[in-house]
């Protein structure tokens, strides 16, 4: 076959209708491993699988399910494998990237300073391609068709609910209205008149845990995250974490006032190798700096939800803690390493809060503005 056959073959790529759920379910997999990795080596006194000469480091074990998740859809077709092998390649690059500083460094040093920021970046590139992948895109007939393929398996397992073929019932009919391959409308025809049929038993609407479990927590929501108490939760998150981070920009301030402190600050730095030269000193310095502008952004953020400009608060609220995110807490898995896992999640629980916010209560008032 020549090389233009070969390419005439490659068809342009279809996403998932799942694939938004799956790559969630891999990140938390993911983060859930490095740091379960990291406590329990800690807990335990960082012990050694091994016999002899061998040693057995957890990177084999990130590589092993690896694999094992690479083969679940090459050997497998039912939609389970899609969940299992999420969870399980999120597990498995977790035990994989933990060890990175053993594989960048000559001394095979697990501790390398660099180590906790490349693996933190790692996992943003992922929630970058997480945010992209759940990006509402246009869809044509052909994107339209696969999907209506895929919702089709739960015809085979028999676990078709009236929501799913009421959704399949859409796609089948858009390709119909809009396709202009007369075999691409001939084969929605189809599908939809077997739809149709009595050949298609539907499931009974029994709702899964997950399904419960959303729908217990709307219901809480709705009675008790008034938007009064909302703003106020966010008020006082921001206000405690730009606190925080004008509490942690002190010795910048004081260098002048209080060199002593300062001094012994960056002596213990020295002696723990994470600070090692001018370079390092002036990256410390700039995260010392960067750390008092987004607590000042997030104290203003704050002030503007108690006097109730919300848009402006949600919206340098967003921005602040995107900035710590994406470059503050790069600088400090670096100096402090994964100490900082527990306020990194307090930072993505406030930035989910204010999106949801923002969607809740905001996005609501401009339709009824509109209206």
């Amino acid at each position: 076959m020549t090389f233009h056959g070969i390419v005439r073959r490659i068809r342009r790529p279809v996403n998932r209708e799942q694939a938004g759920y799956h790559l969630q379910l891999m990140l938390l997999s993911f983060a859930a491993s490095v740091g379960g990795t990291r406590l329990l080596l800690d807990l335990t006194g960082y012990p050694s699988l091994s016999g002899g000469e061998l040693h057995i480091a957890h990177v084999l074990w990130g590589g092993l399910l690896l694999f094992a998740s690479a083969l679940l859809p090459v050997l497998f077709a039912n939609r389970w494998v899609y969940t299992a092998g999420a969870i399980g390649a999120g597990v498995g690059a977790g035990l994989f990237m933990d060890e990175v500083g053993k594989f960048i460094t000559q001394s095979n040093d697990y501790f390398y300073p660099a180590a906790a920021p490349i693996i933190y970046a790692f996992f943003l590139l992922t929630v970058l391609l997480y945010a992209e992948v759940r990006r509402p895109r246009p869809r044509d007939e052909r994107t339209e068709l696969y999907l209506a393929l895929e919702g089709l398996e739960e015809v085979l397992d028999r676990d078709l609910q009236a929501v799913e073929r009421d959704a399949l019932e859409t796609r089948l009919h858009r390709v119909i209205e809009t396709a202009e391959d007369a075999d691409m409308v001939h084969l929605a025809r189809e599908l939809l008149d077997y739809l149709h049929s009595d050949a298609v038993l539907v499931a009974d609407d029994s709702p899964g845990w997950f399904e419960r479990l959303a729908r217990r927590w709307s219901a809480w929501q709705a009675r008790w995250l008034s938007r009064s108490r909302s703003r106020a939760a966010l008020a006082g998150g921001l206000a405690g974490l730009g606190a925080l981070g004008l509490w942690r920009s002190l010795p910048a301030w004081s260098a002048l006032s209080q060199p002593d402190r300062v001094a012994a600050l960056l002596s213990s730095l020295v002696a723990a190798g994470r600070i090692g030269g001018l370079r390092a000193l002036a990256f410390f310095e700039a995260r010392l700096v960067l750390e008092a502008v987004v607590g000042l952004m997030l104290g203003a953020a704050a002030l503007a939800l108690v006097f109730r400009r919300e848009a402006d608060g949600v919206a340098l609220g967003v921005m602040g803690l995107m900035l710590s995110l994406t470059v503050i807490d790069l600088m400090v898995f670096y100096f402090d390493q994964f100490s900082t896992i527990p306020l990194a999640a307090v930072q993505f629980t406030l930035l989910i809060g204010l999106h949801a916010y923002r969607r809740r209560f905001l996005h609501r008032r401009r339709w009824v503005d509109a209206e």
